[in-house]
């Protein structure tokens, strides 16, 4: 008994063939998310932790030199004195980091190995070749 219907071969030729056409036509889900844009809100994100954090420290460095003056003991009042002026230049630091760290971004140092000119390559140069002494 024959059937009249395609051999096997061509039957799974043909399948092959058209199930690239039928995937096409459904729906796709969305592309991944771009690598180096959540790499630049992750970072983003921490710096403007890192400046909530400077102008809580502020806040907090304003009101110890307010109470400096009210203090009567001299030498705990050298203590806070000390106190706040290992704070101020802590806090110096950070806003200095903070700006240094803003100026940055992918591309500029961060997971790139171009330079801020975008020209060098950071990689170490090849070792020097020895000389027979």
């Amino acid at each position: 008994m024959k059937h009249a219907s395609f051999p096997l071969i061509p039957r799974f030729v043909l399948m092959f063939a058209l199930t690239p056409l039928l995937r096409a036509q459904s729906p796709q889900a969305p592309p991944p998310p771009n690598m180096h844009d959540q790499m630049m809100q992750m970072h983003q994100r921490e710096m403007d932790s890192m400046k909530a954090d400077i102008d809580k420290m502020k806040l907090s460095l304003a009101q110890m030199k307010a109470n400096i003056p009210q203090i009567r003991d001299s030498t705990e009042k050298t203590l806070w004195q000390s106190n706040v002026d290992l704070w101020e230049v802590m806090l110096s630091h950070m806003e200095n980091m903070a700006e240094h760290m803003q100026g940055m971004g992918i591309g500029h140092g961060m997971g790139d190995k171009k330079d801020h000119a975008g020209t060098h390559d950071h990689a170490a140069p090849p070792p020097a070749d020895k000389k027979p002494e």
